[in-house]
């Protein structure tokens, strides 16, 4: 049987095909490459370039492949601009997601793996950890898209035999310790990845949206978890359905959070950089401390990280971009 992958060309999806290609499983990859890349699938493992919007082209993909489960990753992702186009947010996470759900069931799909976000939750409280329990009240655009999908395949499966694992990730970050895989974004907007090109001299300077939360020192704390340990989760999520686990929704990041600022020290540490940092105004739909409670993961889940450390985590980062630089110079 076939795992489909949608946006397997991404950042998390591409970790997750890959570990899933050197376990020996069977994948197909669904991705309209607008901002994966065809480069990150690294085991040549077969690509349908499509758009979830496109129903018709996606039906043939389930009548021509006998697909057991889904991975479903293919969304936009940026908080900022889902405030400036709410339209698109909607569409391309909310309606798509609906679309796909909607052909899983027809296809008797048997199960669903969601990535989902923290930013379905809105804890504003310095110190308190997001257990699943966590009251859900999106302040944006994303995360209201994100768990009005969740409410959809919450609803859908339990009318149906759909089994599925919603994962509710924190912040991701790193690369493959042997730089495989990482993130090949375009225009890079997570934290990390932002300071580490400073760190390789590609951008001149790191802004820093709020300096004046009720942290100890006034900027946002973040749970980073690596891209390593996150999709390792997805296989464990499958596995546990594969398993005949009922239905859950799961936390994915370390359980401890660092700030921006501890952020920056480290990646000037690991660079030997002293980049430049623009302090900016608080961004709309910034929490001052979002943690995850990881307890679910690691019980239920019998998820056992490897990279829980931000200095790892930034030195794979690090890493990543020293050599995606090197290799876009040798082309030059």
């Amino acid at each position: 049987m076939t795992i489909l992958i949608t946006g397997g060309c991404g950042y998390i999806g591409s970790h997750v095909v890959r570990q899933l290609s050197e376990l020996k499983e069977k994948v197909l990859v669904l991705d309209n490459l607008v901002t994966g890349f065809k480069q990150a699938l690294i085991y040549n493992e077969k690509l349908i370039q499509i758009d979830l919007a496109d129903t018709l082209n996606l039906e043939k993909v389930f009548i021509e492949n006998s697909i057991d489960s889904v991975l479903h990753f293919a969304a936009s992702t940026i908080v900022p601009e889902s405030i400036e186009n709410p339209c698109k947010y909607y569409q391309n996470n909310t309606q798509n997601t609906f679309n796909l759900i909607n052909l899983c069931l027809k296809y008797k799909v048997k199960n669903f793996v969601f990535s989902s976000t923290a930013a379905v939750y809105n804890v504003s409280s310095s110190g308190v950890a997001c257990e699943e329990t966590t009251p859900t009240n999106p302040i944006t655009p994303y995360g209201k898209s994100k768990l009005f999908s969740e409410i959809m395949l919450k609803d859908i499966a339990s009318a149906s035999d759909l089994k599925y694992v919603i994962l509710r990730y924190f912040n991701v970050a790193g690369a493959d310790p042997i730089l495989r895989t990482g993130q090949r974004a375009r225009n890079a907007s997570h934290l990390i990845t932002v300071c580490c090109k400073a760190g390789t001299n590609q951008i001149k300077q790191v802004e820093v949206f709020g300096t004046d939360y009720e942290t100890p020192d006034g900027s946002c704390i973040r749970d980073y978890i690596h891209v390593e340990d996150l999709a390792m989760a997805h296989i464990k999520a499958l596995d546990y359905l594969y398993k005949g686990g009922q239905s859950e929704i799961i936390n994915l990041g370390y359980g401890k959070g660092h700030s921006v600022k501890e952020v920056i020290k480290v990646v000037r540490q690991i660079s030997d950089n002293n980049f430049a940092i623009k302090e900016r105004p608080r961004r709309e739909g910034d929490l001052p401390v979002v943690i995850a409670k990881i307890n679910k993961a690691t019980k239920l889940l019998n998820w056992q990280p490897k990279f829980a450390n931000l200095e790892k985590i930034v030195e794979h980062s690090y890493n990543w971009e020293l050599a995606m630089l090197e290799s876009t110079n040798a082309l030059k």
